[in-house]
């Protein structure tokens, strides 16, 4: 019989449930706001200001493209991840830090996005150096976050509570986006030049971040480790022995990493065409910013709505197969933008369906993996979930731009991120879900039964 996890009476877990649907709502603000419309633009015209007469900076003596520099700082904080976070999450299952480590990231990340407001002039690495604490503390905090749910959820529970958290939290941070668009577009009104409204919206998301998770913190318990110190164990060198401990063991649960190998590839065409996504929109269609922002805070309440509906269609169709669907109108979207997408109307319908199924397939992954993690290594194996999100995003891009260089064609480029959601969906279509949760000694929830 597969182990049974020890859950809290109801009343006491709902409580828990509706604080840690609250720290998506907090740290969204951070994606939306900050990373996916205001700072990139913002820090390399800062770093152009900085550059000399080639176009070039020199931080620390190397010579990097002022254009470049803002890429550069996002790709080094996910590299930071790769190496930092699985040493994280061992740490915080043999402790009772989980809580703690949660806090101290989210306020080190709201407190330095905070520190944008101060961002001006030709400070560039003032504003590269909080973005990568930034990034890597939101990174960090995130796997402290996921791994409280097997905490507070059964796991017949699992695919609403992680569906409720991921939906807040497309509502906190399209809400928060909205009234800071709305800000931008009514600076001059309301006598801001075009920079100190930036600055506000960059500041107000550190602010959103902080104040919101409150909310997790005040309704989550610290509970105690499973696993324990042997006696001279120091924490830190025994979080590094659990990491290639558990790398060294991947034929004991062969199920779970063969999900981490298929969400590495399909979560990275998710990605990818949200990062991409509005170049195509602006250089194939020549829709103009006003109409790519717009879309852009519309994703983020039909995401919404999609991880509602994608948790309700798991009840009747199973959780597998609901993945299996979200990938498989994924791949359509592909198809569609690349052989009949032409107006701006098709554009803002085709970014409504990938809204749908985007809440719906990241959200069931989520509360998927939770059932497939062995008892007392939350953390460390959200961490490698983490990476599995984060570290291989630099693929997707490769394939869009190498495809693009030697076909001149956006619409070639788009479709060949085709090939992260067939193999992807071919790989997961082979993983015994049943097995994988049994082997972790969990419980087989009613969502994964035909």
């Amino acid at each position: 019989m597969p182990a049974h996890r020890t859950v809290d009476s109801s009343r006491p877990r709902l409580r828990e449930q509706r604080g840690w649907y609250f720290y998506d709502w907090a740290n969204s603000a951070f994606a939306t706001t900050v990373v996916t419309v205001f700072l990139g633009p913002y820090l390399t015209s800062i770093t152009k200001a900085a550059a000399d007469a080639y176009g070039f900076v020199h931080p620390f003596g190397f010579e990097i493209k002022a254009g470049s520099f803002f890429p550069y700082m996002v790709s080094l904080s996910v590299l930071l991840q790769v190496f930092i976070l699985p040493v994280l999450g061992a740490i915080a299952d043999y402790s009772h830090r989980k809580k703690t480590l949660l806090a101290a990231f989210a306020y080190l990340g709201a407190f330095s996005t905070m520190g944008l407001f101060f961002l001006g002039g030709t400070r560039y690495l003032f504003g590269g150096g909080l973005f990568l604490i930034a990034n890597l503390s939101f990174g960090a905090s995130i796997v402290f976050y996921n791994a409280f749910l097997p905490d507070i959820s059964t796991p017949d529970e699992r695919n609403a509570v992680s569906s409720k958290g991921w939906a807040l939290g497309y509502l906190g941070g399209g809400l928060l986006l909205g009234i800071n668009l709305f800000l931008f577009s009514r600076a001059e009104a309301l006598g801001l030049s075009t920079e100190m409204a930036i600055r506000i919206c960059l500041g107000s998301a550190g602010m959103w971040w902080g104040l919101f998770t409150l909310i997790p913190l005040a309704a989550l318990r610290t509970r105690q480790p499973v696993k324990h110190l042997r006696a001279g164990e120091h924490i830190l060198t025994t979080g590094f022995k659990q990491l290639r401990h558990t790398l060294s063991n991947i034929r004991q649960y062969p199920q779970t990493f063969l999900f981490l190998a298929a969400y590495l590839l399909y979560n990275d065409g998710i990605q990818t065409v949200i990062a991409l996504s509005s170049q195509f929109g602006q250089e194939e269609l020549g829709l103009p910013i006003a109409t790519l922002t717009t879309v852009i805070l519309m994703v983020q309440f039909v995401a919404f709505l999609g991880a509602i509906l994608f948790e309700h269609l798991a009840r009747h169709i199973t959780t597998k197969t609901a993945i299996k669907l979200s990938l498989v109108i994924w791949s359509g979207t592909l198809v569609y933008a690349y052989a009949f997408l032409k107006t701006e109307t098709q554009f803002f319908l085709l970014a409504a369906v990938i809204a749908l199924v985007l809440g719906g397939s990241q959200s069931l992954s989520r509360s998927l993996y939770s059932l497939m993690i062995p008892k007392g290594q939350e953390a460390e194996y959200f961490s490698l979930y983490e990476i599995s999100e984060r570290g291989t995003s630099w693929i997707g891009p490769l394939l869009f731009g190498l495809a693009l260089q030697y076909t001149g064609s956006y619409r070639i480029a788009l479709f060949s991120l085709i090939f992260f959601f067939i193999t992807g969906l071919i790989l997961f279509s082979k993983v015994n879900i049943k097995k994988g949760v049994i082997d972790a000694g969990n419980t087989v929830p009613m969502s994964l039964e035909p």
